[in-house]
């Protein structure tokens, strides 16, 4: 069995690797590092435990053209959450000065997740209340989306696209967010930009907005409110 230090260090992993969107996509290595990593840790700090959650089935490793990408299981998730709600998850004092903001979001965001989850599961009719049925509806969520997203993942105010229909997910049709996007561009809100999405992933691409005439956008850019 790890110690506390080996389990805070796996549990902040996981949860950096979940609030990446790895549970759905593929995150480079370097990018989960840089997350990841406290002030004096190196790579090597974590290199036992990426092998072990590797060898339990708790995340997945592959390396294509010297890339090194890594994704969340469903063990992984059930691994997260059982350390998340572990007594060995608990920063001492001298910790607590160090606690990054971005491990504090994240369980923020976990904590949300499990509860839409709960009530979800808990109230049927809860997913139709949900729906976003017009335009006026869509615009302030997209706003706090793409808000939030910039701010928690520095995006420099060029959020992805593909990030934004995700989060937003079953709220609207594939064709009302497609829609909605750009009727905010015709209203100046957003300015919807050309480009590449990380690694050219296909999915990504697809869950970036398309049109016969301006082609592929995979950004947005807040252009006022």
């Amino acid at each position: 069995m790890p110690n506390s230090v080996d389990s805070k260090i796996k549990t902040r992993l996981l949860l950096m690797l979940w609030d990446l969107g790895g549970s759905t996509d593929q995150i480079k290595k370097s990018d989960l590092m840089k997350s990841v990593k406290k002030s004096k840790e190196t790579d090597a700090t974590y290199k036992p435990v990426l092998d072990e959650l590797n060898e339990k089935g708790a995340i997945a490793i592959t390396t294509k053209n010297r890339s090194v990408k890594v994704s969340l299981t469903d063990i992984g998730l059930q691994i997260l959450e059982d350390c998340l709600k572990s007594p060995d998850f608990e920063y001492t004092a001298n910790e607590q000065r160090v606690v990054s903001s971005k491990n504090f979001n994240a369980v923020l965001r976990w904590l949300r997740q499990i509860n839409n989850n709960t009530k979800q599961v808990n109230s049927q009719p809860s997913i139709s209340e949900n729906k976003i049925t017009s335009y006026d509806q869509f615009k302030p969520v997209a706003l706090e989306v793409y808000d939030r997203l910039n701010r928690d993942f520095n995006y420099d105010n060029l959020v992805p696209i593909y990030r934004i229909r995700r989060e937003i997910g079953e709220k609207v049709t594939r064709s009302q967010f497609s829609d909605w996007m750009l009727e905010m561009q015709a209203n100046d809100i957003f300015q919807l930009q050309e480009g590449s999405v990380e690694d050219s992933a296909p999915d990504k691409i697809q869950d970036s907005i398309s049109t016969e005439l301006a082609g592929l956008r995979c950004y947005a850019k807040l252009l006022k409110i």
